[in-house]
This record gives C-alpha cells, sequence and structure tokens, in this order.
C-alpha cells in the first residue's frame, strides 16, 4: 500500500471526479424506479402520503451515501499515519449523515411551502436524483479527504 500526498487541487479534482459518477450511477438508478409512472411529485403536502416524490427518493439516498462514501473516502485516502477510524471518523461519518439528512428534508419542506405539490417527469426526476447524489458525494469526499490531509 502506497501513501501519497494531496494537493488542494487534486483533492478537489477526485472530490469533482466522484460526485459526476455518483450523480450518473444515482440517476440511472433512479430511472429505472419511476420510468413507469406519468409524472412524478416534486414533494406532497402530507407527511404520510404514499405517493413516491423526488424528495421521498433523496431523503434516504443523500443519507445512505453521506455515510457510505465518508467511510470509501476514508479507506481510500493513502496517507501516512492516518489516524484510526473509530471512534472519530465513524462519528464523523454519522455527522455527514444527519447533515444530509436536514438538508434535503429541509429543501423539500422549503420546495413545498414556497411551490407547492407540482409534477415533473420521470426523465427530470431521475436527473435531479443524480444531481442531488452527485452533490453529496462530492461534498462528502470532500471534507473527509481535506480533514485527513490537513493533519
Amino acid at each position: 500500500m502506497s501513501t501519497q500526498t494531496y494537493s488542494p487541487t487534486e483533492i478537489w479534482k477526485g472530490a469533482l471526479t466522484g460526485g459526476v459518477i455518483n450523480a450518473i450511477i444515482n440517476g440511472l438508478i433512479n430511472w429505472f424506479q419511476v420510468k413507469n409512472l406519468d409524472s412524478v411529485l416534486v414533494t406532497d403536502n402530507l407527511i404520510s402520503s404514499e405517493a413516491h416524490t423526488l424528495f421521498s427518493g433523496a431523503v434516504p439516498l443523500a443519507v445512505s451515501l453521506a455515510f457510505i462514501l465518508s467511510g470509501v473516502a476514508y479507506a481510500t485516502t493513502k496517507i501516512p499515519n492516518k489516524p484510526p477510524y473509530f471512534p472519530r471518523y465513524f462519528l464523523k461519518s454519522l455527522q455527514y449523515a444527519f447533515s444530509a439528512f436536514g438538508m434535503v428534508v429541509t429543501l423539500g419542506v422549503l420546495w413545498q411551502r414556497w411551490v407547492g405539490s407540482i409534477e415533473i417527469s420521470p426523465v427530470m426526476a431521475a436527473v435531479w436524483a443524480g444531481i442531488i447524489a452527485g452533490i453529496v458525494a462530492f461534498v462528502v469526499n470532500l471534507m473527509v479527504v481535506s480533514d485527513l490531509t490537513k493533519r
């Protein structure tokens, strides 16, 4: 296992690459979930709604990606004297997951408040799910690798 140093440009480039890859993969996954629907609600005004909405899929997507990708970023960052994953980086992974939850839920609530229940095409739903996944992947990778390399 070789170690290396990371410049800020390399960190940003790696985070951006991971974000784009996750956007494409998760956009495609979401496409297969919504492709047979006529339209997809962005949000619904009922907290116990049975309808699939963009944000009802984006919240668990963002939370799981934040937790999983923070562990992946930790594991794939090769630096000398890397601190142990437990407990600090495990707790950071939880922090990123809760932060992603809060941000995506807040965006959904604000959307519902200001825009209301609107429908979009399945293609647009897949694109927006991919964009959300890409942003989460980019930010989490950037934060973990930057934190590890500033030591």
